[in-house]
């Protein structure tokens, strides 16, 4: 059994595992595997995993980065919240960097005087509210489903504190929508399969996946984020196609299993309910695809204490592909302000800024690596 994470990263294993892949996939058969979650983006291209597998497996970048599918319109109602007198708005580090519209966002908020702070997690802007009673502090709630728990937490703990002066902004969004939006989409490429998110499955289970399989015939392969994990989940879904099968395996038995985490879920029902429709960066609006605070947790939701914009906003710059690169459409090198006009000191997209995001991914590891090979993944 494998008990270190080096052991995952196993440079002869992974040879060994692509070359598998390389004699079971067919040659004449396209094999197009979407990585949905953000963190297999990064891994993909840290680890060099295109440059290991046959030209007739290919991958395609998905929405799963949850700063980058944040829309303008939210980015604009955060700022909106900030700049009002005595209110202090905490949240993530990456999500300061977000463009809302007219390239705006909370760090240039911050410069132009705003109290924007950084925070590592909920329960810190929690302690700040207690510490600063003469501040509104609002907590910036933005990720998936694996983020979602310590929200509902510190939402629990305000209302048993009775704090006042404490809300969330909250933008938490579901992930199995998304993955249908993808698949619903006129004109999306023909997916083979989908490598369905880790951390998101800890909590929610690879069953929350088994539509897939069975109402799109999409086999889903759950995988962990280290390249052994990547490799074996691409294997099984090569295997799948072969077979002409689709069902929901999950590679990460390590830390998935099929029921997700009862506690987590439990505690999110409790405090949260789903919207009837949201917004996303580049996929739009999606059915019961995000998350608010129940009624009775009114008090402390930032939407109902504040007065926000409602008006729609421009996503990116007009020439960004950061849309079409969230939907699996386009490359980051398809764009051509990619490391042009657009880089992490100067984000032009939303992609660009999440460590998570497919341009950073590619800024920070492929660029070097194509110009060293020569290799452009199709």
């Amino acid at each position: 059994m494998m008990r270190h994470v080096d052991e995952f990263r196993d440079r002869d294993l992974a040879r060994r595992l692509a070359v598998t892949i390389a004699a079971e996939a067919r040659p004449e058969r396209d094999y197009l595997f979407m990585e949905f979650c953000g963190g297999h983006t990064h891994a993909v291209a840290r680890y060099a995993i295109e440059d290991m597998l046959p030209p007739a497996v290919r991958l395609a970048h998905g929405p799963g980065c949850p700063v980058c599918v944040l829309p303008a319109a939210r980015v604009d109602a955060a700022i909106a919240v900030a700049a009002r007198e005595g209110v202090t708005l905490c949240t993530y580090g990456d999500v300061l960097r977000i463009p809302g519209s007219r390239r705006k966002s909370l760090l240039t908020a911050k410069a132009a005087g705003a109290d924007v702070r950084v925070v590592y997690s909920p329960t810190d802007a929690l302690a700040l509210a207690q510490a600063l009673p003469e501040r509104q502090v609002v907590f910036f709630a933005v990720g998936f489903e694996t983020t979602t728990p310590p929200t509902a937490f510190v939402l629990l703990e305000a209302r048993r504190r009775d704090l006042a002066n404490f809300s969330v902004f909250c933008n938490h969004v579901l992930t199995p929508p998304a993955i249908a939006a993808i698949l619903d989409a006129a004109g999306a490429s023909p997916l083979s399969g989908i490598l369905g998110p880790a951390h998101v499955s800890t909590v929610i289970g690879s069953d929350a996946f088994a539509r897939f399989p069975r109402d799109y015939g999409m086999p889903v392969v759950v995988a962990g984020f280290e390249p052994l994990d990547i490799l074996q989940a691409i294997l099984m879904l090569v295997r799948q196609v072969n077979r002409g099968t689709a069902e929901i395996e999950n590679q990460f038995t390590r830390g998935v299993v099929a029921a997700g985490n009862r506690i987590a879920l439990d505690l999110m029902a409790q405090v949260f309910e789903t919207r009837d429709s949201f917004a996303w960066r580049g996929l739009g609006f999606l059915p019961r695809s995000a998350l608010r605070p129940r009624p009775e947790f009114a008090a402390w939701d930032a939407e109902k204490r504040f007065p926000l914009p409602d008006a729609a906003a421009e996503e990116t710059h007009s020439a960004c592909a950061c849309a079409e690169i969230l939907r699996g459409r386009a490359r980051p090198a398809d764009c051509r302000l990619f490391g042009t006009a657009c880089t992490p000191d100067t984000p032009m997209g939303a992609c660009m800024v999440s460590s998570e995001g497919a341009c950073a991914a590619e800024w920070a590891y492929g660029r070097a690596r194509r110009a060293a090979t020569g290799r452009t993944p199709a």
